[in-house]
């Protein structure tokens, strides 16, 4: 845990084998940690550093997100190609939505109550989270890793590593609008929404590349 004013550890506890998924739970203060080796999800007190939770997933978890609407977790898992809704506090899995793309990766959520996955098979694969059904998949450029959503302007940014490039997708209209090329190897981006700029980094060259949102 790192204080972002001082940019010091705060503390370090163990959370898995090989973590890799974090989403925070922003209404009780904890960490869900997805971790890839086991396949399993871990509750973290950060306060603590405490595990509170340990829970076995059906397959290989990638990302994972809260929805602070249904007070639930939502973790990818890439095989069976679906996405598993965990209890907030990680005791159980109360659903498993299968979907129609393989290799669930990057992960999503807006504020209208829909769930973007990104998935190995090159498609953005859009979910209504109040009926659990699978809304669209659009056709992206190939296998996607991380996904970032601009919620004040609807644009979703998704990095693929080949051949290069972060597709922009239109969440309004649910279509493509925009390529912006890379590098090959670049599946890592992040986006700042109070100053609306999104960050692509290159590991190729070890440069990050910066763009500015404006309408």
């Amino acid at each position: 845990m790192i204080d972002a004013n001082t940019l010091k550890i705060t503390q370090e506890f163990v959370a898995g084998s090989r973590p890799n998924g974090l989403a925070w739970n922003t209404r009780h203060g904890h960490l869900l940690v997805a971790d890839v080796q086991d396949n399993n999800v871990r509750l973290v007190n950060p306060r603590t550093g405490r595990i509170t939770n340990k829970l076995r997933l059906p397959g290989r978890p990638r990302w994972c997100a809260y929805d602070s609407d249904s007070d639930r977790f939502l973790v990818n898992i890439m095989e069976p190609a679906g996405v598993s809704f965990l209890r907030p506090d990680a005791s159980a899995q109360t659903r498993f939505l299968s979907i129609s793309i393989a290799g669930p990766h990057g992960l999503d959520l807006d504020r209208a109550g829909r769930a973007f996955v990104a998935c190995d098979e090159g498609a953005l694969v859009v979910l209504d989270l109040k009926t659990e059904r699978e809304l669209k998949a659009i056709s992206i450029a190939g296998a996607p890793d991380v996904i970032w959503l601009n919620t004040r302007h609807e644009r979703l940014y998704c990095a693929i590593g080949k051949p290069g490039v972060v597709e922009v997708t239109d969440t309004k209209s649910m279509t493509s609008v925009e390529k912006i090329q890379t590098e090959e190897g670049s599946h890592t981006l992040t986006f700042d929404q109070l100053r609306q700029r999104l960050y692509i980094f290159l590991p190729r060259s070890c440069r990050v590349m910066v763009y500015s949102e404006e309408f």
